[in-house]
């Protein structure tokens, strides 16, 4: 991945702050709690907030980004809260996973570049086992309206890197979808998601 769009996401951890909060995505957590514990993955998992709560469910909690200002973060909101994560920095393919190894996989606004995106779905698909469960929530390709009237709602300005439903059936085409919906929702994480937003969310049982 090229160093602009690593040192994009270093500079944006970088301050004291959490970008976006230290509480856990709401879906995330409506959802997770559904969900007997083991081993769970966040990719793209930036400052923590999302794996330590995880991990304060007593989940075996595992995480990858690009930024390792992002797994600072990350560590030091673990140790804030008493849990433990496992924090890897790097690409997906060198971060030394094994197929079939996690019991579900958290993918909470992780828009990778377009030109990777469906490829990261589909590699992350063997790390999960038969019958994993993913929960997924990104933002939709109609989010560009709100992004226009509220630049504080944070996201992607690229569609390409944006979501549909039909992109997302054709990426998980071997799971079974317990919800998918495309809904309107007010964000409030931190610094970078503020506002009304489109986002797509699912939860999603691999065959």
């Amino acid at each position: 991945m090229a160093d602009t769009w690593t040192n994009r996401w270093n500079d944006r951890y970088s301050d004291s702050e959490f970008a976006y909060g230290e509480q856990p995505n709401n879906y995330l957590k409506e959802q997770l709690v559904k969900i007997d514990p083991g081993k769970i993955l966040f990719p793209a998992e930036g400052e923590g907030r999302n794996a330590v709560f995880a991990a304060q469910l007593a989940w075996a909690a595992y995480a990858f980004d690009i930024s390792t200002q992002g797994r600072k973060k990350a560590e030091q909101l673990a140790q804030k809260n008493q849990v433990t994560i496992d924090y890897r920095v790097g690409e997906l393919d060198t971060l030394g996973y094994n197929e079939n190894e996690f019991d579900a996989i958290a993918l909470i606004y992780a828009h990778f570049p377009a030109a990777i995106k469906s490829q990261m779905h589909i590699t992350l698909n063997k790390y999960l086992r038969k019958g994993g469960m993913i929960i997924f929530e990104a933002f939709s390709k109609n989010h560009l309206h709100y992004l226009a009237q509220n630049e504080k709602v944070g996201g992607p300005r690229d569609i390409d890197s944006l979501f549909s439903i039909d992109e997302i059936k054709a990426d998980f085409g071997n799971y079974d979808f317990i919800e998918l919906e495309e809904t309107e929702i007010l964000l409030n994480e931190g610094t970078y998601h503020n506002g009304l937003g489109s986002v797509i969310r699912f939860v999603a049982c691999k065959r």
